[in-house]
């Protein structure tokens, strides 16, 4: 399944609440949600290769799955 990352996500990387999540996290914790996702959902507890817990909000569409957001703890 191919994994979008809207702009408002990309944006929210560069916050000092999201420090230490990248892209690449984002993608691994996308792709490991099973089923469809139908309407927009928050999935909590992810965690990044460098430690940094965060959340995301992830809906799937007819290109792929959107991550929506992410939210950095």
């Amino acid at each position: 399944m191919q994994i979008i990352i809207s702009g408002h996500a990309v944006r929210r990387l560069r916050s000092p609440r999201q420090a230490d999540i990248t892209i690449h996290d984002l993608r691994v914790a996308a792709s490991s949600l099973p089923g469809k996702i139908t309407v927009a959902t928050r999935f909590r507890n992810f965690r990044g290769q460098k430690g940094r817990r965060f959340d995301l909000v992830v809906k799937d569409t007819a290109k792929g799955r959107l991550i929506i957001t992410v939210i950095g703890r």
